[in-house]
């Protein structure tokens, strides 16, 4: 008589004798047109999975195959295209054929909810092969929870980029990371939330996977492009029905008449019409080249030209597409990230690239002020360890001239850096002409952890018209607010007298400043809005294009690693120039003309011609001087 054996028994026993059986090798694509099914709930096609259908992920899939010597796999796809199912193919053979500790890691908590629902369950349920390696399928077991599961030979993590403490205690083979660009650049504690998860393979050296998921977003944020530029940059070239000539399918190729008609692609070899019922066919004689042979990390990268028919939009679709976009910089923006799966780059930026500037920075000698300037202000940034200090002479039609750039270290909470900065912009600056100038109005950021500080340096008037400011919320706030009168000093006692906060509406400025610089790229210096010393060190240049505008959220964001105090205090010294006892943008030509007869009597320019600017022999490597005078040379103050 035969023992009965009860059911959970059973599935123990079969996961176990499932993991010890030997097993014929397969490449993920091979397991997936075996075993993965597909569910009604998130596919357009539900069924059995057939690789051959878009053909183009077949190799990036094999790359997460155990036998695969690749290691880091980077996807810069479009939407719709079947990156995610990539990563359930490598996740499902993972489970079913090649067992191990794994993570799937989303942006934060929503995401990574709506990627459980969405692709892990549906593929759990619909997939035999993958159910059956579950040690259990109750949802009241502590082993089938929804961001664990407990399978033979492995476990299952499903984990957010929100929290350090979530990323820092698992240890994992395989890493599947989604949405790469629309992880935080920081987490609270300042760790790159990416550089945590790529320590959890380390324990894996000979044996790990990682894969990074996304389509691009902002151009010099985005995660993805920037590992895509670190990879051997695969795209997909395909053969022309015509000529035979292989070649990537890219958008310049497009071609379209009057309203988005008769879409074709053109060949770029002969020339020749391609239409889209050629499509098919080319895609499944096409192949992965790399532009970057023998990098470490594979990359690829294809758009929605390559859309298989009946699985995404159409040629003739994107073509309208991108008609309609043409005249709203955010719909554009998401045409280019999400069918492109290009990085977006503001046309106004690629103009105003760091370099680009700072080979046209002029020769004159920092804190002098050259003949058009006639008024100056500065911008105060307040960091833990320093004050980053700007100071900017004005002109006719708020023409610029950066007349210096300085960090003084010291921590703002300790009187002595403040005694520093008020020494500095009480001194003036040297005109051309002979006589000084001095420092009009200075905006000083009051945010930070040094807020009480800032109030009570402006309280005490050491320096010119000096103005606590934080940066506006909305972002179509004016220059400078009106402000709020704060009648709490730093010791917490009240103060009749107040300290007035002002806001300044950064957005606006930046987009002025950019704007500026990218009119002044084909211009002869002397019609330039912008004027930079060629004193100023590179690092300089860097900060001050440091962030990048983003037109679906309105707003600048910084790019990774960058410093934008360079760019941070020339919004401060714009904002200055509103201060209202300035108003230096409200002027109008007869108040230039008497701001310039103060600083040159009309009898003296007509007794003399004006000074001329001492010659300069040329400095090869545009080092900044050193100048006991000045508290800390920007280079020296670089470092946090």
């Amino acid at each position: 008589m035969s023992a009965i054996v009860a059911p959970e028994v059973q599935a123990v026993a079969s996961a176990i004798a499932r993991a010890l059986a030997p097993r014929k090798p397969l490449t993920v694509s091979q397991w997936a047109d075996l075993e993965l099914r597909l569910s009604s709930k998130g596919s357009a096609e539900p069924g059995r999975w057939r690789t051959e259908r878009n053909p183009p992920l077949r190799e990036p899939m094999d790359c997460l195959s155990a036998r695969s010597t690749v290691k880091d796999v980077a996807l810069k796809f479009p939407i719709q295209y079947g990156k995610t199912m990539v990563a359930v193919a490598a996740l499902g053979y993972t489970m079913d054929h090649n067992p191990g500790p794994v993570m799937v890691t989303l942006p934060g908590e929503v995401s990574m909810h709506k990627w459980v629902a969405q692709k892990l369950n549906p593929m759990i349920e619909e997939t035999p092969a993958v159910r059956t390696t579950l040690t259990s399928t109750d949802s009241r077991n502590g082993s089938n929870r929804r961001e664990f599961k407990d399978f033979a030979g492995g476990q299952l993590y499903i984990e957010h980029a929100g929290s350090p403490s979530r990323l820092k205690s698992t240890t994992v083979r395989t890493l599947i990371v989604d949405e790469l660009d629309e992880f935080a650049a920081n987490l609270q504690g300042g760790d790159d939330p990416v550089e945590m998860l790529n320590g959890r393979t380390s324990a894996f050296p000979a044996t790990y996977k990682r894969l990074y998921i996304s389509t691009p977003q902002i151009r010099g944020l985005s995660r993805i492009d920037a590992l895509y530029e670190k990879s051997d940059q695969r795209r997909y070239y395909v053969p022309c029905p015509h000529c035979g000539e292989e070649q990537p399918l890219e958008w310049s190729g497009l071609r379209w008449g009057p309203g988005g008609t008769a879409v074709a692609y053109v060949c770029r070899e002969c020339g020749a019409m391609i239409d889209e019922h050629h499509k098919p066919a080319m895609i499944a004689a096409g192949r992965w080249v790399a532009e970057n042979p023998g990098a470490k990390i594979r990359g690829y990268h294809i758009n929605a030209l390559y859309y298989q028919i009946g699985l995404g939009p159409r040629w003739a679709d994107l073509v309208e597409m991108w008609l309609d976009a043409q005249h709203d910089p955010a719909r554009l923006k998401t045409f280019i990230n999400d069918r492109l799966a290009e990085a977006w780059e503001d046309p106004a930026m690629r103009a105003v690239k760091h370099n680009i500037i700072a080979d046209r920075a002029e020769r004159y000698p920092l804190r002098t002020a050259p003949a058009g300037v006639l008024a100056i202000t500065a911008g105060v940034d307040t960091q833990d360890n320093r004050l980053a200090v700007q100071i900017v002479g004005w002109g006719r039609g708020l023409s610029f001239w950066v007349l210096d750039y300085i960090e003084l270290p010291g921590d703002p909470a300790d009187d002595a850096v403040w005694q520093v900065l008020s020494e500095l912009l009480n001194r003036g600056v040297q005109h051309e002409s002979g006589l000084t100038l001095d420092v009009q109005a200075t905006c000083i950021d009051a945010g930070g952890h040094r807020t009480e500080a800032v109030k009570a340096f402006v309280r005490d008037r050491r320096i010119r018209r000096p103005l606590a400011i934080f940066g506006a919320v909305p972002n179509n706030a004016p220059v400078l607010s009106k402000g709020k009168m704060q009648d709490i000093d730093w010791k917490g006692r009240y103060d009749k007298r107040g300290v007035l906060i002002q806001h300044v509406g950064t957005v606006g400025i930046k987009h002025t400043l950019y704007a500026r610089l990218s009119t002044d790229a084909d211009k002869a210096p002397e019609n330039r809005l912008g004027h930079f010393s060629d004193e100023l060190p590179p690092e300089y240049f860097a900060g001050l294009v440091s962030e990048s505008y983003n037109p679906s959220k309105n707003r600048f964001e910084k790019k990774r690693g960058a410093r934008n105090e360079p760019l941070d205090t020339f919004v401060y010294a714009y904002a200055a120039t509103h201060h209202p006892e300035l108003r230096l943008h409200r002027a109008t030509k007869a108040d230039w003309d008497r701001l310039e007869a103060r600083l040159i009597p009309k009898t003296e320019k007509e007794a003399a011609p004006a000074a001329q600017p001492e010659k300069r022999e040329p400095s090869p490597l545009r080092q900044v001087p050193q100048k006991p005078a000045r508290a800390s040379g920007f280079a020296k103050g670089w470092k946090r």
